[in-house]
């Protein structure tokens, strides 16, 4: 197989990944509801109470053992860890498929929650094949497979259960075990083993994921910007629906195109408009633009009272798609090659954290200020505001980092002392894989 020809199916391995398991997370919704209640026999409100805690085991697992494959992979390789991660979601499906008893539901959710985890080997994995020049541009596609997969997840669930509320697991299994058949034939191992390091527990959790970075503090401020915008992310999925019915009596169609619309335009920020004008202005500002557009955004949001309006800031939000790979390229610039498995674990291990607090905190926050509508603190769009609070926070720590780091200057290599060495001639070392293989005389 020519070398261009497998460098592109090792990237749709790797994407396709990645947009199964959000695929995965986004089919189970429209069904859960109908299948809860069919496995209790309760009524709607008692299935939300225990989708709630199905959600909280998922976010739980992976914000625990996210560090810990992280630090796996970069011991024993990124192969192993995604397709073991792949089995993992077919197992997990399948179980959700068949299931008599809620408690079968929750033995998935926990499975699929430390195989979701391979998501940071699987961003490692991209920043090994990338040369960092063109790492934003990467994970800019990574999230549009994750907006691409909220996106096509739920419709295909909705469709799919019309003919039976398990049908969508069946689906979402066959896929997960299909890519592990695709990426046990053509995805190779990104990380030689001369930089490959040893695997220590006390780095392998959450905390310690963090700590170990402490040599690079810059690292630190990063990952606080990923966590305080993560966490005002989850106020769209969690209360959008609640608020549009409250405020403009939307219906299930109307909010689902709505958020579809918005998921695409965030994908589109991401996959095709971060890459190029981060190498124009470069992604310090990219990244800022980003949180701009999310501070602008939420707050418009919160104080829309006419159903244009609303949409005029929900457009600003999709802007907000640039922040995320720019970020997420700055951060891979702060560490060496052998420790990006280890990065990307304590950066989802963040975004896992955000997820297990910000549902909690956004329906809180739309209860209380919604419980009464004569009362004088009603305000249905208090979540957003908080939203906004929250980024407005990211944007000060990451205009600090970004000034008492000069985040904008290239790395050289005295700034990663301890970097792998360059190997010798003659000992293998994998690539970074560039867009125009000719520009590798060694793979001719």
């Amino acid at each position: 197989m020519q070398a261009a020809t497998r460098s592109r199916l090792t990237l749709v391995c790797i994407l396709t990944t990645i947009l199964i398991d959000m695929v995965g997370v986004g089919i189970i919704v429209p069904v859960l509801p109908e299948l809860l209640e069919d496995l209790t026999g309760g009524s709607v409100a008692n299935a939300a109470v225990i989708g709630g805690y199905l959600v909280f085991a998922y976010a739980f697992m992976q914000f625990v053992f996210s560090p810990v494959l992280g630090n796996l992979s970069d011991r024993y390789g990124r192969r192993p860890v995604l397709l073991l991660s792949l089995l993992g979601l077919t197992f997990d499906y399948l179980m959700m498929s068949i299931a008599p008893f809620v408690w079968y539901l929750f033995i998935g959710r926990v499975v699929a929650g430390i195989a979701g985890a391979a998501l940071a080997t699987a961003t490692a994995y991209m920043a090994d094949i990338t040369p960092p020049h063109k790492r934003t541009h990467r994970f800019g596609l990574i999230g549009a497979a994750f907006g691409l997969g909220f996106i096509v997840g739920p419709v295909i669930g909705g469709e799919l259960g019309e003919i039976g509320p398990r049908v969508p697991f069946l689906a979402a299994a066959a896929l997960a075990f299909t890519n592990f058949l695709f990426g046990l034939l053509v995805l190779p191992e990104s990380l030689p083993k001369s930089a490959r390091r040893k695997f220590d527990i006390r780095r392998a959790n959450p905390l310690g994921a963090v700590l170990a970075l402490k040599k690079y503090p810059s690292v630190l401020w990063l990952l606080g910007v990923l966590f305080f915008f993560q966490l005002s992310a989850q106020s769209l999925p969690t209360v959008f629906s609640y608020f549009t019915v409250e405020m403009f009596h939307f219906s299930s169609s109307t909010i689902g195109r709505t958020l579809g619309a918005f998921g695409l335009g965030f994908a589109i920020s991401q996959a095709v408009i971060a890459g190029p004008l981060s190498r124009g202005i470069g992604e310090p500002a990219v990244a800022m633009i980003g949180l701009l557009a999310a501070v602008a955004a939420f707050a418009g949001v919160a104080f829309s009272n006419e159903v244009y309006y609303l949409y005029l800031f929900i457009m600003v939000g999709t802007i907000s798609g640039l922040a995320p790979p720019a970020i997420n390229g700055v951060l891979s610039r702060q560490v060496p090659d052998n420790s990006q498995g280890e990065l990307q674990g304590a950066v989802n291990a963040a975004s896992s954290l955000a997820t297990i607090i910000g549902p909690l905190a956004a329906t809180q926050i739309f209860s209380y200020y919604t419980t009464s509508p004569t009362s004088s603190h009603y305000f249905p769009g208090a979540p957003f505001v908080a939203a906004s609070a929250s980024v407005a926070a990211a944007l000060m720590v990451f205009a600090i980092a970004a000034w008492r780091y000069e985040l904008g200057r290239r790395p050289s290599v005295a700034d990663h002392p301890h970097a792998p060495e360059i190997p010798p001639p003659g000992q293998v070392r994998v690539a970074p894989i560039e867009d125009d293989p000719d520009d590798h005389p060694r793979r001719r």
